[in-house]
């Protein structure tokens, strides 16, 4: 991971490639094998987030609220309005302002990382805690929040994105592979650091 506070511009030619998603479809460890096979700085932005805040997510939420979290996810974002040439994994809420995706979209290609509930249920049963690294988005159990959150963010992330992947039956060389594959194909991007 990256350890940033004031991101500068790394490569004019290239646009960020930016991953948007929800919990467990595979943004984290896709983006940082993408950076290191294109030469490219990795930035997860809830670490980045975490980091900064000197909490983890579950301690913000728990004592600030979503609001707050969101709050200083978009200011993390706007921060990120100049850079260029950096894969960025986002946070799977970023798609909830679509202030956020305007300006990810400035400098960057959308890329939406996909994966069917059953799959996410069980990528998140072998996660670290859930009030450790991914606190509750509803109060639900995890089955029904899966299946309520996906429903309400899947036109957000389908109208965001540029490049749609789906990892549920891939794994992560092969969602990168799938990835690549289908950012050669936008006009003016240029693989390699």
């Amino acid at each position: 991971m990256t350890n940033i506070s004031e991101p500068e511009p790394h490569n004019r030619r290239q646009p960020n490639l930016v991953l948007i998603g929800y919990r467990a479809t595979g943004k984290t460890a896709v983006g940082m094998l993408l950076a290191e096979i294109l030469g490219l700085p990795f930035v997860d932005m809830d670490q980045v987030l975490v980091q900064e805040a000197g909490r983890p997510i579950a301690d913000i939420v728990a004592e600030s609220g979503w609001a707050e979290f969101r709050r200083l996810e978009k200011e993390l974002v706007n921060r990120f309005r100049p850079t260029q040439g950096q894969v960025l994994a986002t946070g799977g809420g970023v798609v909830l302002d679509p202030e956020n995706i305007a300006v990810l979209k400035e400098n960057g290609i959308i890329v939406w990382l996909v994966a069917d509930p059953d799959t996410i249920q069980a990528r998140l049963a072998q996660d670290l805690p859930r009030d450790v690294n991914r606190p509750s988005l509803t109060g639900s159990d995890t089955i029904r929040e899966v299946a309520e959150v996906l429903t309400a963010r899947k036109p957000l992330y389908e109208a965001a994105a540029q490049v749609t992947v789906d990892t549920t039956n891939l794994n992560v060389a092969q969602v990168v592979e799938e990835v690549l594959a289908a950012i050669r194909l936008k006009e003016g991007y240029h693989l390699g650091g």
